[in-house]
């Protein structure tokens, strides 16, 4: 989200509207999941405070989205720009509290019952890489508008896999809970490349860069899981927790309450 290009391409107009009413469905995506499991009591504001930190940078990045698509589509780039860098930025705290709530689920042993512990602990990270990948590509060509806006676009969609996660119902899709939120994912993307392919009579090469990349996060993350590598940074991160007591590759069992800020 770090600028757009100078010139006529930098002119609100059809893409602008496309990727702005994008986003903002995006944010209506993560808004009802979430609102969702408050409504059904699966989570409280009782939450320690990394998971209120960590809630609160990550709504900040669909803000943040959801403005630089609005000031694209309004012509307002000025603002695009400057709120373009801070957008860059918010990316090192958004890993760095993924990961660490992340970490902190494992150690509680508090793993949602439909995923494996180990797969839980590498598709999270993994996940956040390929959002970091898809994005820095996009702020590197910032001044290729089309390419810009479409890598961004995927980028976010990566993102959307916890709202999908509240919205599916994953423990009916067990043992392929994380795999069926991540196809959800692809559903953007797949939508964007039906309304260039309509639009313009052809399908920008940036959708298929951005769909490879979501399958990357799905092979890279099965193959860590299942290897002799993941089992070892599992041990490793649970060692000394009540985590340590959960089998890496058992779904847990379906809990009582649930845990806070899940």
């Amino acid at each position: 989200m770090a600028t757009i290009a100078d010139g006529p391409r930098a002119v609100a107009g059809d893409d602008s509207r496309f990727f702005f009413t994008s986003a903002i469905v995006m944010a209506m995506t993560v808004a009802a999941g979430f609102s969702l499991q408050l409504a059904m009591g699966r989570s409280t504001f009782a939450s320690p405070p990394l998971v209120h930190a960590h809630a609160l940078v990550f709504m900040g990045w669909v803000t943040l989205y959801v403005l630089q698509n609005g000031f694209a589509a309004t012509g307002r780039t000025d603002l695009h720009r400057r709120l373009g860098w801070i957008g860059a930025a918010w990316m090192v705290p958004m890993l760095i509290l993924g990961c660490m709530v992340t970490v902190a689920m494992l150690r509680r042993g508090a793993v949602p019952f439909f995923f494996q512990p180990l797969q839980f602990l590498v598709f999270d990270p993994v996940s956040l890489l390929g959002f970091i990948a898809l994005t820095s590509a996009a702020i590197l060509l910032r001044r290729q508008t089309d390419w810009h806006r479409r890598l961004h676009f995927c980028a976010m969609s990566i993102l959307l896999g916890p709202a999908f996660g509240r919205l599916l119902p994953l423990p009916l899709l067990a043992p392929w809970a994380w795999e069926a939120t991540l196809a959800a994912c692809m559903l953007f993307p797949l939508a964007g490349i039906a309304w260039d392919a309509r639009r313009n009579g052809r399908v920008h090469p940036a959708w298929l860069w951005g769909l490879a990349a979501m399958a990357g996060v799905l092979v890279v993350t099965e193959a860590i899981t299942y290897s002799p590598v993941g089992e070892g940074l599992y041990r490793a991160v649970v060692a000394g927790s009540p985590g340590a007591a959960v089998a890496p590759l058992d779904f847990p069992p379906p809990p009582g309450p649930p845990p806070a800020g899940r």
